[in-house]
């Protein structure tokens, strides 16, 4: 039986789009690899705000051999370490076999080869969202169709989204996964759904199919929060969320249950627009148990903070809010922040703020998660403001912050959706791609 007609599928507004969601698998260590071709197949791990033999800073990317032995992204150094020795660290009775190799993140190496790769991207649409270092949404509609190819197996769509992965693997010597689907939430789910090396490809008729069986976090702007929300009403599914009554979803949810219901069902009205300039940048950490151990809690807030100032200095943003976040047990979400007197790029004032911030009125509380954030950005080329004399705006509490991000949760700077409650389960520090990104999240 076919599918029900979406609202902007053919029978109403033309040809369907055509949306590949490309998605760089491990990129940070792919591009180490790519000067290094011996670590091809070995554990490599990618470091943030640490120096060679020291333990101290976060994880940017973890490759998949490193990600066997439960690196992650976003990790302290020091966790990475217990976990997977440095390589370089080992006695000679040692087994070589069980350590890591270590790489200090390279941002301007990164960026040489990531600007080779959107090259291919610019070259093969018209239209490009460049969402950040690894990752990028091609609107392909007048290059390509839905229509079979010749051979009557595979959609000349597929064969084009092939091309775009052979030319980033023969030109960059990198690795891409490509999700190809008529919207841009599906085609980002396609793009993690078959890592490293993927290519999916969801066609017209069959979003719905495709969504159906996959776990209700996975659709575009469920959290963790919504999402057990949802499975107290018995939605486990995309497919639960597609039958759910929308009436009832808006009802609990307001306006954005309806939205939920309608990306469940594979509908998504939004177009691949060329990227803007993030409001924020931000990254988040859960603890694997609750703890209100401080000196745990300062040094994920120090790697945390060391990522996201780096992160902005990378970007050419400065700055004149510094915030964190503290989510309490069972999921009490806290937020305060610091303002300044003007602009800045000054990694040791974020680490500084977000620490006094956090010991403030953290210093004793259980937590289960933390998150250090910049915001109020500037790209202007200014010169930076002077630090002497930067003003306190004190200890913003939940949802009094005067900086808080308006409903931008297409467009915050990863193109992730960001839930009102947090965002979706690993996404801000472990993706199924091994890259750490970041994400608003207030």
């Amino acid at each position: 039986m076919a599918e029900e007609t979406l609202p902007g599928t053919a029978d109403d507004d033309g040809p369907d789009s055509i949306v590949l969601h490309v998605d760089m698998d491990c990129f940070y260590a792919a591009c180490e690899r790519l000067r290094e071709p011996e670590l091809e197949g070995e554990p490599v791990v990618v470091g943030m705000g640490y120096e060679s033999g020291e333990g101290h800073g976060a994880v940017a990317t973890a490759s998949y051999e490193a990600r066997e032995f439960g690196v992650e992204s976003a990790q302290p150094i020091s966790t990475a370490l217990e976990r997977l020795p440095r390589i370089d660290d080992l006695a000679p009775d040692d087994d070589p076999a069980a350590a890591g190799h270590y790489r200090t993140v390279d941002l301007d190496f990164y960026k040489r080869v990531a600007a080779d790769v959107k090259a291919i991207l610019h070259d093969c649409a018209d239209v490009v969202r460049e969402v950040s270092i690894d990752e990028a949404y091609l609107d392909v509609t007048d290059r390509t169709a839905w229509d079979l190819a010749a051979s009557g197996d595979r959609t000349l769509a597929e064969g084009f989204a092939r091309y775009v992965k052979q030319r980033i693997a023969r030109e960059v010597g990198v690795a891409a996964s490509i999700g190809v689907a008529p919207n841009m939430s599906t085609a980002k789910i396609a793009s993690d759904f078959d890592k490293p090396d993927g290519l999916v490809v969801v066609r017209p008729g069959e979003v719905r199919s495709f969504l159906a069986p996959i776990p209700v976090e996975e659709v575009h702007g469920v959290g963790p929060v919504t999402a057990r929300k949802l499975g107290s009403l018995g939605i486990e599914t995309a497919g639960d969320l597609a039958e759910a009554d929308a009436s009832a979803l808006e009802a609990e949810f307001g306006s954005r249950g309806r939205e939920l219901h309608d990306r469940a069902r594979g509908y998504d009205d939004r177009t691949v627009t060329p990227t803007g300039r993030p409001k924020s940048l931000s990254r988040e950490s859960a603890f694997t148990e609750p703890t209100a151990d401080i000196e745990d809690k300062r040094e994920v807030v120090r790697a945390l903070a060391a990522d996201v100032a780096d992160r902005a200095r990378s970007r050419g943003a400065m700055y004149r809010t510094i915030g964190i976040k503290v989510v309490v047990p069972p999921f009490d979400i806290n937020t305060r922040a610091t303002s300044l007197s003007g602009p800045v790029d000054d990694p040791e004032l974020v680490e500084s703020v977000a620490l006094d911030l956090l010991d403030a009125e953290f210093a004793e509380t259980i937590v289960r998660k933390l998150g250090v954030r910049v915001s109020k950005l500037s790209f202007a080329d200014a010169d930076q403001s002077s630090l002497d004399g930067w003003e306190s705006a004190g200890a913003d509490g939940d949802g009094g912050s005067d900086d808080r991000v308006g409903d931008d949760r297409h467009d915050d700077d990863t193109g992730r959706d960001t839930d009102d409650d947090e965002p979706p389960a690993g996404r801000e520090t472990t993706s199924r791609g091994g890259q750490s990104s970041l994400v608003e999240f207030d």
